[in-house]
Protein backbone atom coordinates (compact mmCIF):
# COMPACT_ATOMS: atom_id res chain seq x y z
CA UNK A 1 0.00 0.00 0.00
CA UNK A 2 1.85 3.09 -1.27
CA UNK A 3 -0.69 6.05 -1.33
CA UNK A 4 -1.41 8.66 1.57
CA UNK A 5 -5.13 10.06 0.96
CA UNK A 6 -5.86 13.56 1.98
CA UNK A 7 -9.38 14.28 1.16
CA UNK A 8 -11.96 16.88 2.22
CA UNK A 9 -15.56 15.43 3.72
CA UNK A 10 -17.81 16.71 1.12
CA UNK A 11 -20.13 13.27 -0.22
CA UNK A 12 -17.89 13.59 -3.35
CA UNK A 13 -14.67 13.71 -1.18
CA UNK A 14 -15.66 10.54 0.96
CA UNK A 15 -16.89 8.20 -2.86
CA UNK A 16 -13.03 9.05 -4.45
CA UNK A 17 -11.85 8.03 -0.89
CA UNK A 18 -13.95 4.92 -1.01
CA UNK A 19 -13.15 3.70 -4.44
CA UNK A 20 -9.13 4.31 -4.06
CA UNK A 21 -9.26 2.66 -0.72
CA UNK A 22 -10.55 -0.38 -2.33
CA UNK A 23 -7.61 -0.62 -4.84
CA UNK A 24 -6.21 -1.78 -2.09
CA UNK A 25 -3.19 0.82 -2.80
CA UNK A 26 -4.14 3.28 0.29
CA UNK A 27 -1.73 3.02 3.32
CA UNK A 28 -3.49 6.70 5.09
CA UNK A 29 -6.14 8.64 5.33
CA UNK A 30 -6.10 12.33 6.02
CA UNK A 31 -9.95 14.13 6.31
CA UNK A 32 -10.32 17.81 6.57
CA UNK A 33 -13.06 18.51 7.91
CA UNK A 34 -14.64 20.93 5.62
CA UNK A 35 -17.36 23.92 5.83
CA UNK A 36 -21.27 23.09 5.86
CA UNK A 37 -22.27 22.00 1.90
CA UNK A 38 -25.15 23.70 2.14
CA UNK A 39 -24.66 27.56 2.82
CA UNK A 40 -26.86 30.30 3.71
CA UNK A 41 -27.31 32.61 1.73
CA UNK A 42 -25.47 35.84 1.69
CA UNK A 43 -27.42 38.93 4.01
CA UNK A 44 -29.66 41.33 1.98
CA UNK A 45 -30.44 39.32 -1.51
CA UNK A 46 -33.46 40.09 -3.04
CA UNK A 47 -36.40 37.32 -2.24
CA UNK A 48 -35.95 35.62 -5.78
CA UNK A 49 -32.51 35.52 -5.77
CA UNK A 50 -32.32 34.26 -2.44
CA UNK A 51 -34.57 31.52 -3.14
CA UNK A 52 -32.25 30.78 -6.83
CA UNK A 53 -29.62 30.04 -4.41
CA UNK A 54 -30.92 27.96 -1.90
CA UNK A 55 -32.34 26.09 -5.10
CA UNK A 56 -28.92 25.95 -6.18
CA UNK A 57 -27.30 23.86 -3.23
CA UNK A 58 -30.51 22.38 -2.30
CA UNK A 59 -30.06 20.67 -5.53
CA UNK A 60 -26.29 19.91 -5.37
CA UNK A 61 -27.07 18.31 -1.92
CA UNK A 62 -29.46 16.15 -3.27
CA UNK A 63 -27.44 15.41 -6.41
CA UNK A 64 -24.50 14.63 -4.16
CA UNK A 65 -26.48 12.68 -1.55
CA UNK A 66 -27.73 10.46 -4.58
CA UNK A 67 -25.18 9.20 -6.43
CA UNK A 68 -22.29 9.38 -3.93
CA UNK A 69 -24.08 8.00 -1.15
CA UNK A 70 -26.06 5.25 -2.60
CA UNK A 71 -23.69 2.33 -2.20
CA UNK A 72 -22.73 3.37 1.23
CA UNK A 73 -19.70 5.34 2.34
CA UNK A 74 -15.95 4.29 2.48
CA UNK A 75 -15.50 0.70 3.93
CA UNK A 76 -12.74 2.06 7.11
CA UNK A 77 -12.93 5.90 8.66
CA UNK A 78 -10.19 8.09 8.43
CA UNK A 79 -6.73 7.59 10.14
CA UNK A 80 -6.05 11.14 10.88
CA UNK A 81 -8.98 14.19 11.03
CA UNK A 82 -8.07 17.67 11.30
CA UNK A 83 -10.20 20.95 10.92
CA UNK A 84 -9.15 23.78 8.23
CA UNK A 85 -6.92 24.95 10.66
CA UNK A 86 -5.07 22.04 11.42
CA UNK A 87 -4.41 20.59 7.43
CA UNK A 88 -0.34 21.92 7.52
CA UNK A 89 0.04 21.54 11.35
CA UNK A 90 3.62 19.89 12.32
CA UNK A 91 1.35 16.75 13.70
CA UNK A 92 -0.71 16.11 10.62
CA UNK A 93 2.77 16.75 8.31
CA UNK A 94 4.14 13.89 11.07
CA UNK A 95 1.21 11.37 10.46
CA UNK A 96 1.56 11.79 6.50
CA UNK A 97 5.35 11.63 6.87
CA UNK A 98 5.36 8.34 9.30
CA UNK A 99 2.77 6.08 7.12
CA UNK A 100 5.97 5.94 4.57
CA UNK A 101 3.92 6.79 1.46
CA UNK A 102 5.60 6.81 -1.74
CA UNK A 103 2.58 9.00 -3.49
CA UNK A 104 0.53 11.67 -1.69
CA UNK A 105 -3.11 12.08 -3.44
CA UNK A 106 -5.13 14.94 -2.75
CA UNK A 107 -8.89 16.04 -3.56
CA UNK A 108 -10.71 18.62 -1.56
CA UNK A 109 -8.64 19.67 0.91
CA UNK A 110 -7.21 23.22 1.86
CA UNK A 111 -3.94 24.01 0.13
CA UNK A 112 -0.50 21.77 1.55
CA UNK A 113 2.13 24.06 2.54
CA UNK A 114 4.90 24.10 1.11
CA UNK A 115 6.67 22.68 4.42
CA UNK A 116 4.37 19.64 4.09
CA UNK A 117 5.52 18.90 0.32
CA UNK A 118 8.85 18.94 1.35
CA UNK A 119 8.66 17.00 4.06
CA UNK A 120 6.49 14.12 3.31
CA UNK A 121 9.47 12.90 1.04
CA UNK A 122 7.43 11.57 -2.07
CA UNK A 123 5.44 12.51 -5.17
CA UNK A 124 2.11 14.89 -4.33
CA UNK A 125 -0.82 14.68 -6.90
CA UNK A 126 -3.49 16.76 -6.90
CA UNK A 127 -7.11 16.07 -8.26
CA UNK A 128 -8.85 19.09 -9.83
CA UNK A 129 -12.55 19.25 -10.10
CA UNK A 130 -12.23 21.24 -13.54
CA UNK A 131 -10.18 20.78 -16.84
CA UNK A 132 -6.96 22.52 -16.41
CA UNK A 133 -6.22 24.92 -17.64
CA UNK A 134 -9.14 26.05 -19.06
CA UNK A 135 -10.89 26.11 -15.57
CA UNK A 136 -8.74 26.31 -12.77
CA UNK A 137 -9.39 27.61 -8.83
CA UNK A 138 -13.02 27.83 -7.39
CA UNK A 139 -16.32 26.24 -8.82
CA UNK A 140 -15.01 25.00 -12.03
CA UNK A 141 -17.73 22.53 -12.58
CA UNK A 142 -20.16 25.46 -12.30
CA UNK A 143 -17.92 27.95 -14.95
CA UNK A 144 -18.47 26.10 -17.83
CA UNK A 145 -21.60 25.42 -17.95
CA UNK A 146 -22.09 29.20 -17.13
CA UNK A 147 -20.52 30.07 -20.28
CA UNK A 148 -22.36 27.63 -22.08
CA UNK A 149 -19.83 25.05 -22.63
CA UNK A 150 -20.80 21.81 -20.62
CA UNK A 151 -18.76 19.36 -22.53
CA UNK A 152 -15.64 21.22 -20.98
CA UNK A 153 -16.36 19.87 -17.74
CA UNK A 154 -14.08 17.95 -16.44
CA UNK A 155 -11.05 16.36 -13.81
CA UNK A 156 -7.99 17.22 -13.65
CA UNK A 157 -4.83 14.90 -11.57
CA UNK A 158 -1.92 16.93 -11.78
CA UNK A 159 1.18 17.25 -9.55
CA UNK A 160 0.77 19.62 -6.34
CA UNK A 161 2.38 22.71 -6.84
CA UNK A 162 2.76 26.39 -4.90
CA UNK A 163 0.28 27.74 -8.62
CA UNK A 164 -2.98 26.99 -8.20
CA UNK A 165 -4.16 24.21 -10.55
CA UNK A 166 -1.11 24.63 -12.57
CA UNK A 167 1.03 21.57 -11.65
CA UNK A 168 2.42 19.47 -14.80
CA UNK A 169 -1.10 17.18 -16.08
CA UNK A 170 -1.07 12.96 -15.13
CA UNK A 171 -4.29 12.81 -15.98
CA UNK A 172 -7.75 14.75 -17.39
CA UNK A 173 -11.46 13.19 -17.88
CA UNK A 174 -14.29 14.41 -19.05
CA UNK A 175 -17.74 12.36 -18.99
CA UNK A 176 -19.88 12.26 -21.95
CA UNK A 177 -22.89 14.39 -21.46
CA UNK A 178 -26.37 12.52 -21.01
CA UNK A 179 -29.70 13.87 -21.69
CA UNK A 180 -31.25 15.57 -19.13
CA UNK A 181 -28.02 16.00 -16.76
CA UNK A 182 -28.73 19.44 -14.58
CA UNK A 183 -25.60 21.22 -13.90
CA UNK A 184 -25.43 19.32 -10.80
CA UNK A 185 -25.53 15.76 -12.15
CA UNK A 186 -23.23 16.56 -14.74
CA UNK A 187 -20.77 17.47 -12.18
CA UNK A 188 -21.49 14.40 -10.12
CA UNK A 189 -21.11 12.35 -13.44
CA UNK A 190 -17.51 13.39 -14.40
CA UNK A 191 -16.70 12.77 -10.23
CA UNK A 192 -17.97 9.00 -11.06
CA UNK A 193 -16.17 8.57 -14.45
CA UNK A 194 -12.26 10.19 -13.03
CA UNK A 195 -12.86 8.05 -10.20
CA UNK A 196 -13.45 4.89 -12.28
CA UNK A 197 -10.25 5.87 -14.98
CA UNK A 198 -7.98 6.42 -12.19
CA UNK A 199 -8.49 3.64 -10.20
CA UNK A 200 -8.06 1.52 -13.07
CA UNK A 201 -4.79 3.42 -13.34
CA UNK A 202 -3.57 2.82 -10.05
CA UNK A 203 -3.59 -0.70 -9.76
CA UNK A 204 -0.96 -1.14 -12.70
CA UNK A 205 1.33 1.64 -11.09
CA UNK A 206 4.60 0.97 -10.27
CA UNK A 207 4.65 3.40 -7.47
CA UNK A 208 8.49 2.91 -7.41
CA UNK A 209 8.75 4.76 -10.70
CA UNK A 210 5.56 7.12 -10.91
CA UNK A 211 5.54 8.75 -14.38
CA UNK A 212 6.18 12.24 -14.59
CA UNK A 213 3.51 14.94 -15.58
CA UNK A 214 3.14 16.70 -18.83
CA UNK A 215 3.59 20.93 -18.14
CA UNK A 216 0.83 22.72 -18.64
CA UNK A 217 1.27 25.08 -21.87
CA UNK A 218 -0.98 27.62 -21.85
CA UNK A 219 -2.49 29.48 -19.10
CA UNK A 220 -6.33 29.50 -18.56
CA UNK A 221 -8.75 31.04 -16.64
CA UNK A 222 -7.55 30.63 -12.71
CA UNK A 223 -11.22 31.52 -11.02
CA UNK A 224 -11.36 32.89 -7.62
CA UNK A 225 -14.09 32.86 -5.15
CA UNK A 226 -15.35 36.15 -5.46
CA UNK A 227 -16.03 36.08 -9.37
CA UNK A 228 -19.09 33.61 -8.41
CA UNK A 229 -22.16 35.57 -6.89
CA UNK A 230 -25.72 35.05 -6.68
CA UNK A 231 -26.66 36.57 -9.87
CA UNK A 232 -24.72 34.40 -12.11
CA UNK A 233 -27.22 31.85 -11.01
CA UNK A 234 -29.72 33.61 -13.28
CA UNK A 235 -28.51 31.97 -16.64
CA UNK A 236 -28.36 28.54 -15.02
CA UNK A 237 -31.97 28.55 -14.33
CA UNK A 238 -34.23 31.33 -15.52
CA UNK A 239 -32.76 31.97 -18.71
CA UNK A 240 -31.88 28.31 -19.34
CA UNK A 241 -33.84 26.46 -16.92
CA UNK A 242 -31.10 24.01 -16.02
CA UNK A 243 -31.16 22.52 -19.35
CA UNK A 244 -27.83 23.69 -20.75
CA UNK A 245 -26.58 19.68 -21.78
CA UNK A 246 -29.68 19.72 -23.68
CA UNK A 247 -29.45 22.26 -25.65
CA UNK A 248 -26.09 21.54 -26.37
CA UNK A 249 -27.01 18.04 -27.83
CA UNK A 250 -29.85 19.49 -29.67
CA UNK A 251 -27.17 21.38 -31.49
CA UNK A 252 -28.35 24.76 -30.00
CA UNK A 253 -25.25 25.61 -28.46
CA UNK A 254 -21.87 24.50 -29.61
CA UNK A 255 -18.59 25.16 -28.40
CA UNK A 256 -14.57 23.67 -27.61
CA UNK A 257 -14.29 20.00 -27.47
CA UNK A 258 -12.11 19.18 -24.45
CA UNK A 259 -8.26 17.65 -25.09
CA UNK A 260 -7.97 14.76 -22.49
CA UNK A 261 -4.25 12.86 -21.99
CA UNK A 262 -2.97 11.07 -19.50
CA UNK A 263 0.12 9.42 -19.06
CA UNK A 264 -1.00 6.28 -17.14
CA UNK A 265 -1.23 4.29 -20.04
Amino acid sequence: MSICLITGSHPRHLFLARELIRTGTVCAWIMEEREAFVPEPPPGLAPDLAGLFNHHFAERDRIEQLVFTRAGGPDKTPDFVVGTSGLNDPETIAFARNSGPQLVVSYGCSKLSEGFLRTVGCRFWNVHGGLSPDYRGVATHFWPSYFLEPQMTGVTLHETTDFLDSGALILTTSAPMTRGDSLHRLAARNIEHFAEVFCRSVRGLDFASLPDGKPQKKYGKAFLSGDWRPEHLRLIYEVHDDRIVDHVLDGKLTGRVPRLMSVLD
